[in-house]
């Protein structure tokens, strides 16, 4: 459970234990109650095997995939990854690589609806930067908090050079939004537009690995028998 669900959920709770002792009742105590279960429910933040192996790039939040473009940045050609998380999934977002965030950048914006595609450029959002180290050495994935029609407070709780591993909490965005995530023009993809991801545990794709001198070539191979440990103490939201 992310911290905010418990501030929202007693403080409503003890909303309705006024209500109910003012007026001798439940009837007016019904609203909050209800409410504080839905925050309760709404900040869930469920455990997640994260995949193990060298440059996997896993979903940075619950949703589905709407987008895979190639489009072009001024570091060049990237493929972007577009997901719509809506009031019913977890708001919970997770890194997509291990390694150190290397640029942190807030951007004010308007907050149209996050199924509309110029919400990736206009809407209020934050782009994290991640440079891979250790298993995930070489590789940069860019990821976008996006705030949505609904969405008005992103949390980031991370900054810049500080350590991060695949799928550790990083932060939220609270009802309903969007994470765009850029990866390099080689990634080889392993969703595609419809699928439902979860953050930390999808794999969103792979980095091609190099081959040995004489052995044929074979597509990357998803590690899904080994899991890393969920990272419950590492930037929990």
């Amino acid at each position: 459970m992310v911290r905010d669900g418990y501030i929202y959920g007693f403080t409503l709770l003890v909303v309705a234990a006024a209500l109910k002792w003012l007026t001798g009742g439940w009837g007016w105590a019904v609203i909050p109650v209800l409410l504080a279960a839905f925050f309760l429910w709404f900040f869930r933040d469920p455990h997640r095997a994260i995949p193990a192996g060298s440059g996997l790039i896993v979903s940075p939040g619950d949703g589905h995939v709407t987008e895979t473009v190639t489009v072009i940045t001024p570091e060049g050609s990237r493929q972007r990854i577009s997901i719509f998380l809506s009031v019913f999934d977890v708001h919970v977002n997770r890194s997509p690589i291990g390694g150190v965030v290397s640029h942190v950048q807030y951007q004010k914006g308007k907050f149209l609806n996050a199924m509309n595609p110029a919400s990736a450029e206009r809407n209020e959002q934050n782009k994290v930067t991640v440079r891979g180290e250790g298993a995930d050495a070489g590789v940069e994935v860019t990821f976008k908090q996006i705030a949505g029609l609904l969405a008005r407070r992103i949390v980031f709780r991370l900054k810049q050079g500080d350590p991060v591993e695949r799928g550790q909490r990083v932060g939220l965005i609270k009802f309903g939004s969007r994470v765009d995530v850029l990866l390099p023009a080689t990634a080889e993809l392993h969703v595609r537009v419809g699928q439902r991801v979860q953050g930390g545990a999808s794999l969103l794709a792979a980095m091609p690995q190099p081959v040995a001198a004489g052995q044929p070539v074979t597509p990357t191979e998803v590690l899904t028998a080994s899991a890393a440990p969920d990272r419950a103490s590492g930037g929990r939201a």
